[in-house]
């Protein structure tokens, strides 16, 4: 899965999704790296955190290679929850990186481990509570207002995260490297003189909706073949 991803991003993804008439679900912003430029995709290892590392450890005995664990942490910003050796036994694993719905601390030995983790920034404590575990700790994982499982795959890079239906991941994949081949093309020609302007016919949208306000401009985009909106 991130070999299909690795000449895509997460606008061209959520573009795809909009396009396809996939659900988009967006993990609210401020997600990051730890390490910039790091990239996931890979199917949704879910697991809820409850102030001990004990249910990681479970759910890396479910872990198939590549999967991508999936922390729901209820977007705490008074604890951290993954630190570096949950980091090291996720990439001993086989899992192919970690996105926290929280915080993570650690951070020169999470860079230096070198796995891929995303997460809402550093704190140096760790959980100091114990609460009772739901049934469903290793079946979902909630994520802003999201709820994700082994049916989905998240994909993550610079501009943030977003999950997808494992069975519609295919199809997004494919729209979404259609788009960036046309908005390639598109930048190729401004760079070489021809404006995105004269590019998207917008005179002729502009007649067009003075005759028809219905008539949207991505309607118009659709029907010429651009791409810019979406």
């Amino acid at each position: 899965m991130l070999k299909s991803f690795a000449d895509l991003s997460t606008p061209l993804v959520a573009d795809a999704c909009v396009r396809a008439g996939v659900p988009l679900r967006v993990v609210p912003p401020g997600i990051g790296a730890v390490v910039g430029g790091h990239r996931i995709a890979g199917r949704v290892l879910p697991v809820r955190h409850y102030g001990s590392v004990d249910v990681f450890l479970e759910a890396f005995g479910r872990a198939e290679p590549d999967d991508v664990l999936v922390i729901d942490n209820g977007g705490r910003r008074d604890e951290a929850c993954v630190g570096d050796l949950a980091v090291l036994e996720a990439q001993a694993t086989g899992v192919a990186g970690v996105v926290i719905w929280g915080l993570h601390r650690d951070s020169p030995e999470l860079a230096a481990i070198g796995l891929p983790v995303f997460s809402y920034g550093s704190y140096p404590p760790g959980p100091v509570r114990l609460d009772e575990r739901e049934p469903e700790a290793l079946e979902s994982a909630r994520f802003g207002p999201h709820l994700v499982s082994a049916d989905d795959i998240v994909f993550g890079d610079e501009d943030g995260v977003l999950f997808v239906a494992a069975e519609r991941a295919d199809e997004v994949l494919a729209t979404a490297h259609r788009i960036r081949d046309t908005e390639r093309e598109q930048a190729r020609r401004i760079g070489a003189g021809e404006t995105l302007r004269r590019q998207t016919a917008f005179d002729d949208y502009l007649a067009r909706r003075a005759a028809d306000p219905a008539y949207t401009f991505r309607r118009h985009l659709r029907r010429i073949g651009g791409a810019i909106e979406e």
